[in-house]
């Protein structure tokens, strides 16, 4: 890290002129660089000609076998090579009982290449390292064999499809780059009706064989799966469950591809046959090893199949010259059991994206995809959770997203249902525009039709609120690597979008501030206002729970991230609860004279839970950065000490986004210091914010009696604050006359809100 000063440390000239090409003079530059590291202070970087600090960080991917393919050179120059050599022979073996045993090995690796290509590495050098995927008209002749390569390309097709819709795959560059791969051609009823020939086929040796005279003669119209007879039943059942895996995997990623979630019902089920048959993989392995020890005579063994042999036809290092511009290198496949681990994982992810009830309020839809987050699910199903989501720039493919804003704005039912949403105009530009601005063009538009020729002067800008929430669903089923940082720059965008609104809103509706009745624009406008800075803020607050879960705060940091956590908070709670108040103020006023509806208000006020619920938190991320403050101030315990940076440099390094954003206004680090500076252990005792948490949610248990989740939520703040409220005591009594104490925090029960552990050392 760059120090203050920006020391810079220039190379000679000659270390930075060696020519390059046949004239290339090597030659050791370990005295050089021994000389640097001496000369070297904390935070400084060596300059070298033609070398950036973009350059250095790039040079730290060296050896990442999914940004560095390195220079290991393949046995073949080509498929047509490796076919000559014999490398993938039809039929695999003269034998018919080692020819069904090393299928089984290439389904086996291919299921285990399939698995590590969805980790994130090419496509090239994992499933299409197959050469019989890479020439399929060569295993024609072989329906089994034929059959499986058929489906299995397209799985690969419909996987590459919904990652490159949903755009994901911009955090694995390689996961959707097919390097001129033979994926096309392959029609789901052919694949399926070849599967389904297959499979009708086994069953019938399968049921031949089990018959009590299977073992002494053949039927007549049907061939034995091969010769050995003691060894027809297990072969068979092996092979029907892998078949048939595949058959409900495709059928799966079929179905959740149905529009507007038609399919979610059925891809159930078809998890359930996949989860059953994934089993029973695992219970072949047993029988596989015992009998393909003793078929293949000292093979080679591998952790890819179920027998623990060397699979057939394949050559990971056969398409490295197109897989990548760099020089390749052979990657790490993985293991078979690690494989069946990862595909268990993934159809326990998509069944939880297919229970879930379509459920149209942006706030149910919200908490639903962070919680899915927190299973910390791969790329594929983060895609068709996208997929599902946002369709034909609608949620689900069924609501349009104005219907949703305006759901979650609580707005009047008269506004919601204006003609303004069928304006062709206006659905139009909603379906073109995607820049952030053009909100505020669209909804000057809107008003213009309801005040009948509304004047505006924004009509060149550009962006869209409709698509700023879609980029929000998008941002949120991204990896939280990603999702941190894309929130961090959204955000600016929502802030930007309600100061411009705000501001011309108020310049717009000046002459209407006299009127004593609201008219349906500036319902709409107060509406509209409250949902985006309530929006905003919550996107602030993922934005700062992210860093929890991605270790970017040190305990040395604790006390000022959980300050702005508090701050936060407060302005979220404030924001929600004016939501909330408005919506439930227009619907006592429906129907009722303007006094009864004041006396109505005033009779049934209280605070709503959900506002309640954040209350809670306030009180744990207020008490939390008290308590570390307090700690500093008195015990010197977790002092901001870095050679690096300063206490303030963290701050805007942490806090950067948030501040260019001014969230909240006149928010700074000076504003951190003068509440924290003054903070004493005597003095949180006796107003411990703990306890007002714990108070506050033994409360909302009633609240929340037919919500399991909120009510598990709940227990954890009780948790939470019950300990802290102790550990707090413990260490104003014997803190400062017991040196031997010892401070730590731990997240034992929330993942962002630490749990004080007191030991003596």
């Amino acid at each position: 890290m760059a120090d203050e000063q920006d020391t810079e440390i220039r190379l000679p000239a000659t270390a930075s002129a060696i020519p390059s090409g046949d004239g290339t003079v090597w030659a050791d530059v370990s005295p050089l660089l021994n000389a640097a590291c001496n000369e070297l202070r904390d935070g400084e970087l060596i300059h070298g000609e033609n070398f950036s600090l973009f350059a250095a960080m790039s040079a730290l991917e060296i050896m990442d076998p999914k940004m560095d393919s390195g220079m290991e050179n393949g046995t073949y120059h080509s498929v047509d090579e490796a076919i000559e050599s014999g490398a993938a022979p039809v039929p695999l073996s003269c034998d018919k009982t080692t020819d069904v045993l090393r299928i089984i090995d290439v389904m086996d690796h291919l299921l285990a290449c399939e698995a590590t290509w969805h980790k994130g590495h090419s496509l090239a050098q994992t499933v299409f390292s197959c050469i019989y995927l890479l020439r399929l008209d060569r295993t024609s002749p072989h329906a089994l064999l034929h059959s499986y390569c058929r489906i299995i390309r397209a799985t690969c097709n419909a996987v590459i499809s919904v990652v490159s819709e949903g755009r994901t795959h911009e955090e694995e560059d390689l996961f959707i780059m097919a390097f001129g791969l033979p994926l096309g051609g392959e029609k789901d009823e052919g694949c399926l009706s070849s599967v389904n020939a297959v499979e009708e086929t086994l069953c019938r040796r399968l049921h031949a064989c089990k018959a009590p005279t299977a073992k002494k003669r053949v039927v007549e119209d049907l061939e034995p799966l091969q010769t050995n007879p003691d060894l027809e039943e297990g072969l068979c059942r092996a092979l029907l469950c892998r078949l048939r895996f595949r058959k409900h995997f495709y059928h799966l990623l079929l179905c959740m591809r149905r529009p507007q979630g038609r399919g979610l019902e059925l891809a159930r089920k078809h998890i359930s046959l996949c989860l059953l048959e994934l089993e029973h993989l695992r219970k072949s392995s047993d029988f596989l090893r015992s009998v393909g020890c003793s078929a293949y005579n000292n093979a080679l063994m591998a952790e890819t199949t179920a027998s623990g042999c060397q699979p057939l036809g394949f050559d990971d290092k056969l398409n490295i010259r197109t897989s990548a511009p760099a020089p390749p290198r052979a990657i790490k496949t993985l293991s078979w059991e690690m494989a069946l681990d990862y595909f268990k994982k993934l159809l326990d992810d998509l069944d939880i994206i297919c229970s879930f009830s379509l459920e149209l309020l942006l706030e149910n839809v919200l908490h639903f995809v962070v919680e899915f987050q927190k299973r910390q699910p791969d790329l594929v199903a983060r895609a068709y959770l996208q997929a599902l989501l946002i369709q034909d720039g609608k949620l689900y493919g069924r609501e349009p997203i104005f219907h949703v804003i305006c759901k979650a704005s609580a707005l009047p039912e008269s506004l919601k249902n204006h003609d303004i949403q069928k304006s062709e105009a206006l659905m139009q530009l909603v379906q073109t525009d995607e820049s952030v601005w053009s909100v505020i063009y669209q909804h000057l538009f809107l008003f213009s039709i309801l005040r009948n020729g509304l004047s505006h002067d924004l009509t060149k800008v550009n962006g869209s609120l409709m698509q700023l929430l879609i980029n929000l669903l998008r941002i949120l089923c991204t990896n939280v690597a990603w999702q941190r940082r894309k929130l961090g720059k959204v955000l600016q965008d929502w802030r930007v979008i309600y100061v411009k609104l705000e501001h011309t809103f108020r310049k717009e509706f000046r002459e209407l501030s006299g009127l004593s009745e609201e008219n349906a624009c500036t319902k709409l406008v107060r509406h509209i206002l409250m949902w985006v800075e309530e929006q905003t803020y919550w996107i602030a607050l993922r934005f700062l729970s992210l860093g929890f879960e991605l270790d970017l705060y040190s305990p040395e940091e604790y006390c000022m991230v959980y300050w702005y956590l508090y701050v936060i908070l407060v302005k979220l709670a404030e924001k929600t609860h004016l939501k909330i108040l408005a919506g439930t103020d227009s619907a006592k006023r429906k129907g009722k004279k303007k006094r009864e509806s004041l006396v109505d208000t005033t009779k049934d006020y209280r605070i709503p839970p959900a506002v309640m619920l954040l209350k809670c938190y306030i009180c744990l991320a207020e008490g939390l950065a008290m308590m570390l403050a307090a700690l500093r101030n008195e015990l010197m315990i977790l002092q901001p000490v870095s050679p690096f940076n300063s206490e303030f440099e963290r701050f805007m390094q942490h806090f950067e986004h948030l501040q260019k954003a001014c969230l909240p206004d006149h928010i700074s680090y000076q504003s951190f210091k003068e509440c924290t500076t003054q903070a004493v252990l005597s003095t949180l005792v006796v107003y411990n914010h703990f306890k007002d948490a714990l108070r506050i949610a033994k409360e909302l248990k009633s609240s929340f009696g037919n919500d399991p989740n909120k009510l598990a939520e709940l227990r954890c703040i009780e948790q939470i604050a019950e300990r802290n409220s102790i550990a707090l005591n413990v260490i104003n009594r014997i803190g400062a006359v017991d040196p031997a104490l010892k401070i730590s925090f731990e997240f034992s029960y929330h993942p962002y809100f630490a749990v004080a552990v007191v030991k003596r050392s």
